[in-house]
């Protein structure tokens, strides 16, 4: 069996996260790009979305989590009865996560939908497989917001595709590997193919963000839509 072994060290984040939303029974944020969901066992790597945020909330644990170069929304529970009740929500898939991303080329369709099963992949590691004989089944939905052109400081234009993007699972990384495999990376993307173009070096970050969350809040039974402007 290969070894994992864990080498990434994050740079300094110093962007803020910001609290949308706060009642007794959770929290929900909208997290910067640039920052860890959950600290990593390197003591280097101990800023992150928990670690600010239980200095606030002392109770507080996440429910699910964002890449680190994702930015966007994520709820936070407050205590362990709200964190079960919204795991239960996810892991039934009846919460709506809904994603913006700028994808490098004009996509060819205006919608469709992704099927393509995910696995772990040692030897790759912090990459994802394609795999269908030893993945987990992965379903992305797609849909084109806008064909457009992203300048560069070489002076070309590098034609880009900004879509909604919808996951019916929740597989490490789906997006981002589901995106290649359409032959459209998201851009700024470097474990999949977003930094492959010519210039595409130049953007600073993953251009990928959770632009909107729906669930059922488990205190007041009401439905929550929360919405996040996308910052690119």
């Amino acid at each position: 069996m290969t070894e994992i072994i864990d080498t990434f060290i994050a740079p300094p984040c110093h962007d803020e996260i910001e609290i949308i939303y706060q009642d007794d029974h959770l929290v929900l944020i909208n997290k910067p790009s640039g920052l860890l969901s959950l600290s990593g066992k390197n003591p280097q790597n101990l800023d992150s979305v928990h670690h600010r945020l239980v200095k606030i909330f002392p109770d507080c644990t996440l429910v699910h989590r964002l890449d680190f170069g994702t930015s966007g929304l994520m709820v936070v529970a407050r205590n362990k009865a709200i964190n079960a009740a919204l795991s239960q929500q996810f892991s039934q898939r009846s919460v709506i996560k809904i994603y913006q991303a700028l994808l490098c080329g004009h996509l060819a369709n205006d919608e469709g939908v992704i099927d393509a099963a995910i696995a772990k992949d040692p030897a790759q590691f912090p990459r994802m497989s394609l795999c269908e004989v030893n993945g987990k089944p992965a379903r992305s939905h797609y849909q084109v917001i806008e064909r457009l052109y992203h300048p560069l400081d070489n002076g070309t234009l590098l034609p880009v595709t900004r879509v909604q993007l919808i996951p019916e699972t929740g597989r490490t990384h789906q997006l981002r590997i589901h995106c290649q495999k359409l032959g459209y990376p998201i851009l700024g993307c470097d474990l999949y193919g977003g930094r492959l173009l010519q210039g595409t070096e130049q953007t600073p970050r993953l251009l990928l963000h959770a632009s909107e969350l729906h669930f059922v809040h488990p205190a007041s039974q009401k439905n929550v839509k929360m919405f996040s402007a996308s910052p690119f």
